[in-house]
């Protein structure tokens, strides 16, 4: 029976992972080591008993005792706090889902990988933040890791029996988020409600968000350098309206190989909890006549200034990327509680890289975990200063 953890169960990932498990035979075909969620600690209390975990872990300590009593009378294991959810990992597992939201899911990443695990990777701030550090984790432990980001999955199924020597670039697709049609002069006064409405997939509000300002595809373009080791110059964005077309590789011949699916993230998923098999999974089969056509259109760089943003990371190297996620993640806190407009998160990331690449090293100091977590902070810090620059 496979062993099997799941880091961020009660979000959007997680409940698909947990669906998708559930119909495969649920508690009598996995042996569910941990599962760990946040504030929704009914949902995470019914997903252990459920798949009867050994433990379940919210990251938030004063969550603790609402968890505990809602598994009172069960076997199940309850801890809280983010050294909780690092032991968590550290639990041998065959196939663990790393679906924690933010650089928070880069320990118990590395920890799973310790262990020689399969992870299947839907945190992509683990490789913007420290993907050499990861990678190397893995070899090291004889690990394996699975891209679960829809575009990667799909880069790493057109791939398959491939020469990385013959890949000529990659594309990788946006829908365009939100506000893809919006006059550019309107953006700026785009409300939180407007910014968390995906036309095309059923996501979280941190996710929907940076879909709508591009942040999200700007960090999945350093995924794919990190992830695939192809050069900046080799990557390219397209916005797909449809989104059914989830990536593209071009090879040295001129062929390009496409993967087509609906926007179902149970198809990422289900390849990666699987492989190297594929099984049948419960998914929207497209119907290519009734579909019609499909469009595509570059990127405006004045309507998404995130993805500049990502290139200049990638050319700076060393701890850009880890900068550049922490400063993300504190511009976008500071649109969802009102301390900015839609169009100043990628003011504050810009300012923040700025402040730091000419006193923190950025290029310089090594991609170790202490390194990775200061730059964090301080990035943050940064961040913060910027969001009350912006604010007067």
């Amino acid at each position: 029976m496979r062993r099997v953890s799941i880091f961020g169960s009660t979000g959007s990932i997680g409940e698909n992972t947990i669906d998708l498990l559930m119909r495969q035979g649920g508690a009598d075909a996995f042996d569910v080591v941990a599962l760990t969620g946040g504030r929704n600690i009914q949902r995470l209390a019914d997903q252990a008993k459920a798949l009867r975990a050994d433990i379940a872990v919210t990251c938030y300590p004063e969550c603790y005792d609402a968890l505990k009593q809602a598994l009172a009378g069960t076997q199940i294991e309850v801890a809280a706090g983010a050294d909780a959810i690092a032991d968590a990992a550290a639990r041998p597992a065959d196939w663990v889902m790393s679906a924690i939201v933010g650089a928070a899911g880069l320990v118990p990443g590395l920890k799973a990988l310790e262990q020689g695990t399969t992870l299947a990777l839907a945190n992509k701030e683990s490789l913007v933040t420290a993907g050499p550090l990861l990678m190397a984790t893995a070899k090291q432990h004889g690990a394996t890791v699975l891209p679960v980001d829809s575009e990667h999955s799909a880069v790493f199924q057109a791939l398959v029996g491939e020469d990385m020597a013959a890949v000529e670039r990659v594309i990788i697709t946006a829908s365009g988020g939100a506000f893809r049609d919006w006059p550019i002069k309107d953006l700026a006064d785009a409300t939180l409600e407007q910014a968390s409405s995906h036309p095309n997939w059923d996501m979280g509000q941190r996710i929907t968000i940076d879909s709508a300002s591009m942040f999200n595809k700007a960090l999945e373009v350093i995924e794919v350098k990190e992830f695939f080791g192809v050069h900046p110059d080799q990557i390219e964005v397209l916005v797909h309206p449809e989104s059914l077309i989830h990536a593209l590789v071009g090879f040295c011949d001129g062929a390009l190989m496409a993967h087509l699916g609906a926007p179902d993230m149970r198809h990422a998923i289900g390849y990666a909890l699987n492989w190297p098999r594929r099984e049948k999974l419960p998914v929207e089969r497209l119907d290519l006549a009734k579909i019609g056509q499909l469009n595509f259109r570059t990127p405006d760089g004045a309507r998404y200034p995130a993805l500049h943003l990502a290139w200049d990371v990638m050319k700076t190297g060393g701890l850009a990327g880890a900068a550049f996620n922490a400063a993300k993640e504190r511009a976008l806190d500071g649109f969802i509680a009102g301390e900015i407009g839609f169009l100043q998160m990628a003011d504050v990331v810009e300012a923040t890289l700025d402040a730091l690449s000419g006193d923190a090293g950025l290029t310089n100091a090594s991609i170790n975990l202490d390194n990775v977590l200061q730059i964090d902070h301080l990035a943050r810090q940064r961040a913060e200063q910027a969001i009350r620059s912006q604010s007067r």
